[in-house]
């Protein structure tokens, strides 16, 4: 069934491509398989991630970017992680109704995907999802966070371009930003830059980049754009500094040394992930169950207890 999934979604079927995108999503044995398989079709989108606060309106500039980016006739993908449902484990938001007038359009594919729990931001099969949806043969490839603030960094491994937007008005949330997520952005928006107090918002965001304006002698000093996505002003300029940066990072060479990065961070995490299930089946067993028992009671601290399970699950001794 796999292999009859992946030829009609290299065809460019896209249900196919939406049906490998739900087995990566919910089994990890299928999705092992799926990935071996169609790896070496990826390779060849352009990876933008849109991240920000809550209410800074990413997905109308999304919706706004997608009609800009089909003028030229590229194929785009979208990924949307949105909240999780509690009652059903699906997307919160799924509907993604900004921009439902783009899913008629043969060249656009827009999915959603629920956290399930994960922090950072994304799905934990985002990443999967996205080489499902390059070996389709998207030439831009948009993954919209949830949304949940400071956490979401974890574009930074996903991503070849992080936008990050912003409103006026955020007042202290924007020291919050500063904090974390300013350092993965290459392009920042301030967007609703109709309303009052957007030029000082810029002012603030180029403040903070002239503060360390030596980081970005032999690197890419990052933009500072205003938009208002409601009416799109500012849209198609954002969109020709997103072709700007991938253009330095393939002029620089700077795009293998980010997906050497991205490569090895995902392996971790693939190891990780093989470890503690490994693990976790080994902590059913009854003779480790006696583990939990003694740390109870304070006869194990946790850090011994750990070190016991790796030797015995793994042959680890740390």
């Amino acid at each position: 069934m796999i292999d009859d999934l992946i030829d009609r979604m290299l065809g460019g079927d896209k249900r196919a491509a939406a049906r490998l995108i739900t087995l990566v999503e919910n089994d990890d044995e299928r999705a092992r398989e799926i990935v071996k398989k169609i790896y070496r079709y990826t390779g060849n989108a352009h990876v933008v991630g849109i991240t920000g606060p809550p209410g800074s309106g990413k997905s109308t500039l999304l919706d706004k970017l997608i009609k800009v980016v089909r003028k030229e006739g590229s194929i785009v993908g979208v990924i949307a992680i949105d909240p999780t449902s509690p009652f059903t484990g699906g997307a919160l938001l799924g509907d993604r109704i900004r921009m439902q007038r783009h899913s008629t359009d043969p060249g656009v594919f827009i999915r959603s995907m629920a956290t399930r729990g994960s922090l950072g931001g994304l799905a934990k099969a985002t990443s999967d999802a996205i080489k499902v949806l390059d070996a389709f043969g998207c030439d831009v490839i948009f993954v919209e966070t949830v949304g949940v603030g400071q956490i979401e960094v974890d574009i930074v491994k996903t991503a070849d371009t992080v936008v990050l937007t912003t409103v006026p008005g955020l007042g202290d949330d924007i020291q919050a930003i500063k904090a974390g997520l300013m350092e993965i952005a290459n392009i920042f928006v301030v967007n609703k830059a109709d309303k009052e107090g957007a030029d000082a918002t810029v002012f603030e965001l180029e403040l903070m980049l002239d503060l360390e304006k030596e980081k970005w002698k032999n690197s890419w000093r990052p933009r500072i754009l205003k938009t208002v996505a409601m009416t799109g002003r500012g849209v198609e300029e954002l969109w020709s500094v997103i072709k700007e940066h991938r253009e330095y990072l393939l002029k620089t060479g700077r795009i293998t040394e980010k997906r050497k990065f991205r490569a090895e961070e995902e392996v971790k995490t693939i190891v990780s992930s093989m470890i503690a299930k490994r693990i976790g089946k080994k902590m059913q067993d009854e003779e480790l169950m006696y583990l939990i028992d003694k740390i109870i009671s304070r006869e194990l601290d946790p850090y011994s207890a750990a070190e016991v399970v790796l030797e015995k699950s793994l042959g680890v001794k740390v």
